[in-house]
Protein backbone atom coordinates (compact mmCIF):
# COMPACT_ATOMS: atom_id res chain seq x y z
CA UNK A 1 0.00 0.00 0.00
CA UNK A 2 1.12 3.44 -1.16
CA UNK A 3 1.68 6.46 1.55
CA UNK A 4 0.93 9.88 1.58
CA UNK A 5 3.82 11.42 1.29
CA UNK A 6 5.15 14.58 -0.30
CA UNK A 7 8.94 15.87 -0.50
CA UNK A 8 10.64 19.11 0.22
CA UNK A 9 11.40 20.84 -3.01
CA UNK A 10 15.19 21.38 -1.61
CA UNK A 11 15.11 18.46 0.48
CA UNK A 12 17.65 18.33 2.81
CA UNK A 13 20.15 15.36 2.55
CA UNK A 14 22.92 13.97 4.70
CA UNK A 15 26.44 13.22 3.53
CA UNK A 16 25.49 9.09 4.02
CA UNK A 17 22.39 9.73 1.17
CA UNK A 18 23.54 8.97 -2.00
CA UNK A 19 22.20 12.00 -4.77
CA UNK A 20 22.34 9.26 -7.65
CA UNK A 21 19.61 6.71 -5.59
CA UNK A 22 17.57 9.72 -4.42
CA UNK A 23 14.49 9.11 -6.35
CA UNK A 24 15.01 5.29 -5.78
CA UNK A 25 14.73 6.06 -2.16
CA UNK A 26 11.99 8.32 -2.58
CA UNK A 27 10.02 5.40 -4.24
CA UNK A 28 10.92 3.16 -1.65
CA UNK A 29 9.75 5.48 1.08
CA UNK A 30 6.36 5.42 -0.26
CA UNK A 31 5.93 1.66 -1.52
CA UNK A 32 8.47 -0.04 0.99
CA UNK A 33 9.58 1.48 3.93
CA UNK A 34 10.73 -1.32 6.28
CA UNK A 35 13.62 -1.86 3.68
CA UNK A 36 14.99 2.13 3.74
CA UNK A 37 17.20 2.27 6.62
CA UNK A 38 17.28 5.78 7.03
CA UNK A 39 15.90 8.37 9.05
CA UNK A 40 13.01 10.84 8.46
CA UNK A 41 13.04 14.95 8.88
CA UNK A 42 9.10 15.62 8.40
CA UNK A 43 6.48 18.37 9.60
CA UNK A 44 5.38 17.36 12.57
CA UNK A 45 1.33 16.28 12.27
CA UNK A 46 0.49 17.87 15.52
CA UNK A 47 0.36 21.61 16.47
CA UNK A 48 2.71 21.51 19.35
CA UNK A 49 5.89 20.27 17.74
CA UNK A 50 7.78 21.81 14.46
CA UNK A 51 9.66 18.28 13.09
CA UNK A 52 9.99 14.78 13.60
CA UNK A 53 12.71 12.60 13.81
CA UNK A 54 11.68 8.82 13.46
CA UNK A 55 13.02 5.62 10.98
CA UNK A 56 11.78 5.00 8.16
CA UNK A 57 10.05 1.90 8.87
CA UNK A 58 7.45 3.31 11.07
CA UNK A 59 5.83 4.64 7.42
CA UNK A 60 4.76 0.83 7.51
CA UNK A 61 2.44 1.46 10.66
CA UNK A 62 -0.95 2.33 9.66
CA UNK A 63 -1.11 5.84 10.94
CA UNK A 64 1.11 6.48 8.03
CA UNK A 65 -0.84 5.21 5.95
CA UNK A 66 -3.55 7.04 6.12
CA UNK A 67 -1.67 10.00 7.75
CA UNK A 68 -0.17 12.74 4.83
CA UNK A 69 3.42 13.37 5.62
CA UNK A 70 5.31 16.10 4.33
CA UNK A 71 9.35 15.29 4.71
CA UNK A 72 12.04 17.82 4.33
CA UNK A 73 15.15 15.28 5.09
CA UNK A 74 16.44 12.52 5.09
CA UNK A 75 19.67 10.92 6.79
CA UNK A 76 21.62 7.48 7.07
CA UNK A 77 21.09 7.77 10.52
CA UNK A 78 19.71 9.38 13.99
CA UNK A 79 22.88 11.57 14.70
CA UNK A 80 22.89 13.19 11.00
CA UNK A 81 18.97 13.94 11.04
CA UNK A 82 20.03 15.83 14.41
CA UNK A 83 22.64 17.85 12.12
CA UNK A 84 20.86 18.33 9.49
CA UNK A 85 18.04 19.71 12.18
CA UNK A 86 20.58 21.86 13.43
CA UNK A 87 21.12 23.27 10.10
CA UNK A 88 17.91 23.66 9.18
CA UNK A 89 17.49 25.90 12.71
CA UNK A 90 20.67 27.77 11.55
CA UNK A 91 19.23 28.76 8.33
CA UNK A 92 16.12 29.80 9.86
CA UNK A 93 17.29 32.05 12.44
CA UNK A 94 19.31 33.96 9.72
CA UNK A 95 16.09 34.19 7.46
CA UNK A 96 13.69 35.28 10.06
CA UNK A 97 15.28 35.82 13.08
CA UNK A 98 12.98 33.35 14.68
CA UNK A 99 12.68 29.25 14.84
CA UNK A 100 8.95 29.33 13.15
CA UNK A 101 10.37 26.09 11.53
CA UNK A 102 6.74 25.32 10.37
CA UNK A 103 6.75 28.82 8.42
CA UNK A 104 10.10 28.80 6.77
CA UNK A 105 9.73 24.97 5.46
CA UNK A 106 6.45 25.32 3.94
CA UNK A 107 6.77 28.95 2.73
Amino acid sequence: MERNLTFYTNLYTGESINPKKLDKLKNKLIKKPLFAKVYVIAIASNPIDQLDIFEAKQLAWNYYVKQPVHIVGLAGNYEEAVSIVQQIVGECMESRNDCSLKEYLLC
